[in-house]
């Protein structure tokens, strides 16, 4: 296969719209800062998105690479099929849930970033063992998506993946380091755009392919595989659950989301934002799954790539990129590949500014120089988008092993993460004594639960726990429990923590996290209700 030369020069123009208008963001961004705060500026945009490109850099948050690739493959595998796919739905669902119940009270009170109820609830110390998980969770997001695209680019461009992950990472890291979540926003609209017109160029050249039967037959029939609308067995019915549920409510404990909530000028605009990202996430997601249809109905000895299957030659989680590669025409699957470019640096800036910001804001300023200047912060703010930046470009030649690093990250923010944001925002007696048990409750069930991708057995056998292929997979919804059980866990832990201090069961002394010392007041508002109680009786 020769190099792709008309495909690596639309590749080239397209970086090079995204510099510019990441570029032209930093100078509006500096604009700014002569009336905002500068650290507000590069974290929230100044809380003046307008809803336009508040909708398309929210709906961004989601829909990238991961999301376009991912949701083609599931619709591809035999196994699973359209019935396993999760993506569309459950993201749209993040989006309505956080509009509806987070939205307003995260907005209202004017916070930079997600961490801010949660050290203001739990305290700096325990704030900084929860930004763990998320910081985790965004390296390895940057570094699976990026791993991704290197793939792409093989296919189509017969480049070599390593220079993509490297111009890719460079020009996503020049351009949030300099103009913060402005560059990010503006750049996620010209992003979106693209590969929303992109894909849905591919759709017709991809069903028109004579190699291909027509897919409203083979979604019942199946003729080179099974049926690609798939099925759910009655015993994967908790487990389809539990990894709906997983991204339903995990998707939302996430900085990149709550930035763009925050950017908003208003709360009512940040809700109607947050609902119709929902929408268009759903929306977004059609053309892959009409993709994943088919390369299902797509007779592969027709094509250039010939026997065996893909998913005979373990290259499923290409099936994207092989079915704009082999079944539509050169400047289609160029167009294709600027598609899936797009999806992955809008969600790679995300990531990138979400790590960086918290870190610089909550970590930096917060807990390690509470004195910084504005302009102090900032620049820490972008030396550690180059570190987060480069360490997840190197991750990223680690290829798949990067994505199961991602999925268990994320599973820690829904187990840990989660729970712990509802009650600093809805449980006005949570603290950190629950806050620390819930932590730990939690992180243990998910240990014990185990992890196929890093060998870990489980210790834990819940019920329907079955071996498949030499590794056990849990049937039941193991997450949601661990979840519920941590929730569970920081709410009572707190209540008991209360009673005992506030009954005077434990001395005060014994109160280390100093949650009623530093606050008398709560010892004070209890004696209050106890008095109006025996009054009222």
């Amino acid at each position: 296969m020769a190099l792709n030369v008309p495909g690596l020069i639309a590749v080239v123009i397209f970086y090079a719209m995204t510099l510019v208008t990441g570029l032209w963001a930093a100078w509006k961004a500096k604009r700014r800062e002569r009336n905002t705060r500068e650290t507000e500026v590069a974290i929230v945009g100044g809380r003046n998105l307008n809803i336009f490109v508040g909708l398309f850099t929210t709906t961004a948050t989601w829909v990238g690479g991961a999301y376009i690739n991912g949701t083609a493959e599931i619709v591809y595998l035999p196994t699973k099929g359209f019935a396993w796919v999760h993506a569309p739905l459950g993201f749209a669902a993040t989006f309505i849930i956080g509009a509806f119940f987070f939205v307003k009270p995260m907005r209202s009170k004017n916070y930079v970033t997600m961490m801010d109820p949660l050290q203001e609830t739990f305290g700096d110390t325990m704030g900084s063992i929860l930004f763990i998980p998320p910081l985790l969770g965004d390296i390895f997001w940057f570094a699976s998506i990026l791993s991704s695209l290197g793939a792409t680019v093989r296919v189509i461009l017969d480049v070599k993946g390593y220079l993509s992950i490297i111009i890719s990472a460079c020009t996503v890291i020049l351009y949030t380091l300099l103009g913060g979540l402005y560059s990010v926003a503006y750049t996620d609209v010209i992003q979106l755009l693209f590969m929303l017109v992109s894909l849905w160029i591919c759709v017709p050249f991809a069903l028109l392919n004579s190699a291909s039967e027509n897919i409203a037959y083979t979604a019942v029939h199946g003729v080179y595989q099974g049926p690609w609308i798939g099925n759910i067995q009655p015993k994967y019915i908790a487990r389809w659950l539990d990894d709906f549920a997983f991204l339903s409510l995990g998707g939302i404990a996430w900085q990149t989301y709550f930035q763009r909530v925050l950017a908003s000028s208003s709360s009512k605009q940040a809700v109607v934002t947050s609902y119709l990202s929902g929408l268009l996430c759903a929306i977004m997601g059609i053309p892959s799954i009409l993709i994943g249809a088919v390369a299902v109905s797509t007779d592969w000895n027709q094509t250039s790539y010939g026997l065996p299957t893909p998913y005979e030659r373990n290259e499923a989680n290409m099936i994207l990129p092989l079915v704009l590669q082999y079944l539509c025409p050169t400047y289609v699957s160029v167009a294709g590949l600027g598609a899936i470019a797009a999806a992955v640096m809008s969600s790679a800036d995300s990531s990138l500014l979400s790590a960086s910001s918290m870190f610089a804001y909550n970590i930096y300023k917060k807990m390690l120089r509470k004195n910084a200047s504005e302009r102090e912060v900032l620049w820490i703010m972008r030396l550690s988008m180059v570190l987060l930046g480069s360490a997840g470009m190197g991750l990223a030649f680690l290829s798949n092993s990067v994505y199961d690093l991602w999925f268990l990250s994320g599973e820690l923010v829904y187990a840990l993460l989660f729970p712990q944001l509802c009650c600093a925002l809805f449980i006005p007696s949570a603290n950190v004594y629950g806050s620390a048990a819930g932590f730990f409750i939690g992180f243990l069930l998910r240990l014990l639960s185990g992890e196929n991708s890093l060998k870990i057995p489980p210790a834990l056998h819940y019920p329907g726990c079955i071996l498949v292929d030499d590794a056990y997979v849990q049937l039941f919804p193991f997450k949601t429990f661990t979840m519920l059980v941590s929730l569970t866990t920081i709410i009572v832990t707190s209540y008991l923590a209360q009673v005992l201090f506030m009954k005077k069961i434990l001395p005060i002394r014994w109160d280390v996290c100093n949650v009623f010392r530093k606050d008398p007041s709560r010892l004070a508002q209890h004696e209050l209700e106890e008095q109006v109680g025996l009054q009222t009786t």
